[in-house]
């Protein structure tokens, strides 16, 4: 199986690449379109700011391959942020794969939210053998509101999206590569789909 993790500069594609490497698989960074268009999974991360974020995509012809693919895709934090319709941060306008704005937490919260949270709601082959109320890693200030492709949940003064799937596209705001077992089962779920 080919796993490709999209590196464009805005991610923290190691720790991710450790995680894959310790479920026995191989992943290959990379940015090269026909490299990433022959590849069985796609993993899209993103740590950092939006506006830049969606200013390397264009700059690489990234922002126009992403939407186009048609193996699983799995969009990470600011990876799934990104695939969104538009993001608050640096009014950005994103690759709209998943008809939803994401928007900045209120101030009766603290920002960011970071640590962890538990996911509630969920209703994916992400999350086959992985119990609600799961602990799972966030570090984020900007969240994607609940809304028809939610298919996980969390709450931090507001319930909010943690995952959202839309065909062959899914997005995990928290760090599966970060988040312990459940965050591994989420992921090794994702290499096992069928594409």
């Amino acid at each position: 199986m080919k796993i490709v993790i999209i590196n464009y500069g805005a991610g923290n594609i190691q720790s991710i690449k450790f995680a894959i490497k310790r479920l026995g698989y191989d992943a290959v960074l990379s940015n090269n379109v026909n490299e990433i268009k022959a590849a069985d999974k796609v993993i899209f991360p993103g740590v950092g700011e939006a506006s830049s974020a969606m200013q390397k995509l264009r700059e690489s012809g990234l922002d126009s391959l992403i939407p186009q693919l048609k193996q699983p895709v799995l969009g990470i934090c600011l990876g799934m942020q990104l695939m969104c319709k538009s993001s608050e941060e640096g009014n950005t306008k994103g690759l709209e794969i998943f008809d939803v704005d994401v928007i900045k937490f209120d101030q009766s919260v603290k920002v960011p939210q970071i640590g962890w949270n538990q996911i509630t709601d969920l209703k994916s082959p992400l999350f086959d053998n992985v119990t609600e109320q799961e602990y799972i890693y966030l570090v984020h200030s900007f969240y994607a509101p609940v809304c028809e492709y939610t298919v996980a949940k969390s709450s931090y003064g507001v319930t909010y999206t943690t995952a959202l799937q839309k065909e062959n596209f899914y997005g995990t705001q928290f760090h599966p590569e970060k988040s312990s077992t459940a965050g591994e089962k989420i992921l090794e779920n994702f290499l096992k789909l069928s594409s």
